[in-house]
């Protein structure tokens, strides 16, 4: 006997995909045949124990059951550690036994649910395509996540922008010396000028297109979270939003499960498997954590499923379409904020099963993500979220790919393990490093939509308005999409009208650019009304309450106004 041999019941429909999806992850490394092909040539074999259990022959001796099966799994590199916890684990072998000798005695049962949850296919798991995709979509969204990001540059942290990058590292030098880079991770150490930012972003940029063209794909990943994290790292108020460290996080774990190569040969390549399943774990905590922050919060709106009857006008950037999703009944809002936990808190337990739950998990979480991106302007959130639900896509429903001795590099396992270990225990150190992070938004739902007005007066006497891009202003104005772009300066605007003009200093900061007359800060709004000309001698904003106008109104918003935000200012000597 050349090979080793597994013989099973070819009468038996549960034993032939089961004998299938053994032989795939074994390759050519066993035989298979039916007893009723084999069984003549093993007269000393009872033909019970043929009808019972599956058969091992092989240089090892004979072997039935879990042991059997043990012993076959340990021809594939990734399934030897079955046969190990059998034979030293005290207590495995038994359970193992007991566990084969129930599912042998009811296959017809087994075999139904077999096909339940991993559909007609007995072929086992293969990633390798859902993740190639998913790997140059994360490309993608690097892409727009710097391109976005160069639009804002010289406005946000130039020189002359609002919350200087430069000055705050010269800061942080001479507050913690040679040491701050361990607080503050970034390239902008070697130099923050305005064309140092510049050339990161465009670094970010071409390195993104690398991935996407599928060259180099771990060090392009390693290089670009190096890049956004330094822009992270020194964008402050600007640069907190989740979907940032989820980037970076995504980022971080998935170049540990990319191919090495300068032209991978995408054929032989396979990701580790605990790169995928600490992908699908990432998938699990935000969507999870997304929905029990909520109930967490103790917030009486989304106890009562009444939270989106406020949601859609009083998001950060509200798109048209929330309008029309406003004008839904109260019954209906609440049925959408059930079906919103639904998702969050239920969809994503169906991660952790096997090949068809987890495709019904897919597609709840991608509609999820679909219908607040239809409603909301959310950056790169959304379609980030959706590229790493890929992973979560079993190869059985992509174009299939062909496959060479596919392997995973045995030593990625190192890196995943350290990161596995990171989602349960973080050390201080590592955390300006944002390796593994907390998700979850609107754990409190606001039910009020105050939007600061800003106005600026050469004689004190007449005022004209700023016009900011996305946010809310002129209440004629039709509410736009802008995702995935990420306007910063739009988002904060939001944020500050939660809080006062004292717990915002970066937003004083604003408007002394704007008294300054910078061209880097005022080509961040929409319009400028002293564009062309000297810039206003005072500055003055007012905090009003936005709302959705009624059905049949010649605007999209009313206002009310609430009162001064800041005192107004002037600058010194004029």
């Amino acid at each position: 006997m050349k090979k080793p041999l597994l013989v099973y019941d070819g009468d038996c429909g549960f034993c032939r995909r089961w004998a299938a999806r053994w032989r795939a992850l074994t390759g050519d490394a066993a035989a298979f045949e039916t007893y009723q092909e084999a069984a003549a040539r093993f007269p000393q074999v009872p033909r019970e124990a043929f009808e019972g259990a599956v058969q091992w022959f092989g240089p090892d001796g004979r072997a039935e059951g879990a042991d059997a099966v043990f012993r076959l799994l340990a021809l594939s590199p990734r399934h030897r550690w079955w046969l190990a916890a059998y034979r030293r684990l005290p207590g495995f072998a038994a359970l193992s036994e007991a566990i084969y000798r129930f599912v042998a005695a009811r296959r017809a049962a087994f075999s139904r649910l077999d096909r339940l949850l991993w559909g007609e296919s007995p072929l086992p798991p293969d990633s390798r395509a859902a993740f190639r995709l998913l790997l140059r979509l994360l490309g993608l969204v690097h892409l727009v996540a710097f391109a976005s990001l160069w639009v804002q540059l010289d406005g946000l942290w130039g020189a002359r922008g609002i919350l200087p990058a430069g000055e705050l590292l010269a800061a942080a030098r001479a507050q913690l010396g040679g040491g701050g880079w361990r607080y503050l991770p970034s390239v902008f150490w070697l130099g923050a000028a305005d064309a140092s930012l510049r050339a990161a972003c465009a670094a970010g940029l071409a390195l993104s297109v690398v991935v996407m063209l599928g060259y180099a794909v771990a060090p392009a990943l390693l290089a670009l979270w190096a890049l956004y994290l330094s822009f992270v790292s020194v964008g402050r108020e600007f640069m907190s939003f989740q979907w940032d460290i989820l980037l970076l996080e995504a980022t971080l774990l998935l170049a540990w499960s990319a191919p090495w190569r300068l032209k991978p040969d995408w054929s032989r390549w396979r990701p580790p498997a605990a790169g995928v399943w600490l992908t699908r774990l990432l998938v699990f905590r935000l969507m999870l954590e997304s929905g029990w922050v909520k109930l967490a919060s103790g917030d009486p709106r989304w106890r009562d499923l009444t939270a989106l009857a406020y949601h859609y006008w009083s998001q950060p950037l509200p798109p048209w379409t929330a309008w029309y999703a406003d004008r839904l009944p109260l019954l209906a809002q609440k049925a959408c904020c059930a079906a919103l936990f639904a998702v969050e808190l239920g969809a994503p337990w169906l991660i952790l099963l096997p090949r068809r739950p987890r495709l019904l998990g897919f597609w709840l979480l991608v509609g999820l993500q679909t219908l607040i991106a239809l409603t909301g302007n959310y950056g790169f959130f959304n379609p980030l979220a959706v590229v790493l639900c890929l992973s979560l896509v079993d190869g059985v429903y992509l174009p299939a790919l062909p496959e060479r001795d596919s392997r995973a590099p045995a030593w990625s396992a190192l890196p995943c393990s350290v990161l596995l270990l990171l989602v349960f225990w973080q050390p201080d150190a590592v955390r300006p490093f944002f390796p593994v992070n907390r998700y979850g938004l609107f754990a409190v739902m606001t039910t009020q939509r105050r939007e600061i007005v800003l106005e600026g007066s050469a004689d004190g006497r007449e005022w004209k308005p700023y016009e900011f891009k996305w946010k809310p202003g002129e209440v004629t104005r039709r509410p736009r999409f802008v995702e995935p772009h990420m306007p910063r300066l739009d988002w904060q605007m939001w944020f500050a009208a939660l809080g006062t003009c004292r717990d915002n200093p970066w937003f004083v900061r604003f408007m002394v650019r704007l008294l300054q007359g910078d061209p880097a800060v005022s080509g961040l709004l929409a319009r400028d009304p002293f564009a062309g000309g000297p810039p206003p001698r005072y500055l003055r904003s007012t905090l009003y309450d936005y709302r959705f106008a009624p059905p049949g109104s010649d605007a999209w918003w009313t206002r009310r106004a609430l009162g001064p935000y800041c005192p107004p200012i002037s600058l010194r000597g004029q």
